[in-house]
């Protein structure tokens, strides 16, 4: 049993919310009231949210949850924490949960890519022939990935559709694997690549995040760190001694395995950083930053 006294929650589910626009505002009434802090979306489509609280508030959020019949199902992951990870709490209606700006509609309850447990995956990536595809952005995989896969010259989510057809288009007949941070994106990523013509799309289900609980699988063949949206910013995957540090630091380029954001108010650059480096920058991520920052103070 942990004897850690908060709980982090990452949780999706796409399911027609009839009224969503109202449902997002009585649901933050109910967070609220609750004291869970974090980021929840709703959508005509469902619902994705991340959140921190107490193991007791965390599980009354579930409870609370499971007694909708809309949300009966839903898989929550669940990670111990010492503390909050959010410093506020954020419901907030949306057209799309994943902002995609696909022209046609992609349903994953009616077509996405084949899923495959951990070990599936892991299987999977150790055959001749496979494409492994990140479904994330380009500085969520700076820091951590699984091996040769495919980085995504992207920033946004919604670029990939672009990029996919400028670099992908050679590659339909071949066997693609996609994953991200806990599955919500691969869900219309797989949809697109499908709709495109891709023939063999496999999608890990549960994500990065749930590959690395994996009690036999371990997080085997994923070097570095897994980028999260909230305070702790990366979490270790791979749980054996196989893991190497992928990231490079952004001053000396040695290897680095840590976010930090630059230490000037109006930069917030987020940069990896290793510990010498921080420490001899200030936490700056440029010395035009430290400079600016200097001067604000000295003169306002």
């Amino acid at each position: 049993m942990s004897n850690h006294e908060y709980a982090i929650l990452l949780y999706y589910k796409f399911v027609p919310i009839p009224e969503a626009e109202a449902f997002a505002k009585e649901h933050l009434d109910f967070c609220r009231a609750l004291g869970i802090k974090g980021r929840i979306l709703i959508a005509d489509e469902g619902i994705n949210g991340t959140l921190s609280g107490t193991i007791a508030q965390t599980e009354q959020y579930m409870q609370h949850m499971r007694q909708n019949p809309l949300f009966h199902d839903m898989v929550f992951k669940i990670d111990p924490a010492d503390r909050h990870a959010f410093s506020k709490i954020f419901v907030r209606y949306k057209k799309e949960l994943v902002t995609f700006r696909y022209d046609q509609p992609l349903d994953p309850n009616v077509i996405g890519g084949k899923r495959l447990s951990p070990k599936q995956f892991y299987e999977k990536l150790q055959q001749d022939d496979v494409i492994v595809l990140d479904g994330r952005n380009g500085y969520e995989f700076d820091i951590g990935h699984f091996r040769n896969a495919i980085r995504p010259d992207v920033e946004s989510f919604r670029e990939f559709p672009d990029w996919i057809r400028e670099n992908m288009g050679e590659l339909k007949k071949k066997p693609v694997l996609t994953y991200c941070t806990g599955g919500i994106r691969c869900e219309k990523l797989t949809g697109f690549l499908l709709q495109e013509g891709f023939e063999d799309v496999y999608q890990l289900d549960g994500g990065i995040v749930t590959y690395g609980k994996d009690p036999e699988v371990q997080g085997r063949l994923f070097d570095g760190k897994c980028y999260v949206f909230d305070e702790r910013i990366s979490v270790p995957i791979n749980q054996t001694d196989e893991d190497i540090v992928v990231g490079t630091c952004h001053h000396c380029k040695k290897p680095a395995d840590r976010y930090i954001n630059c230490a000037n108010d109006s930069c917030h650059l987020q940069h990896i950083v290793c510990d010498e480096c921080e420490e001899r920058y200030d936490g700056y991520c440029s010395s035009d930053c430290e400079e600016h920052s200097t001067t604000t103070i000295n003169y306002g």
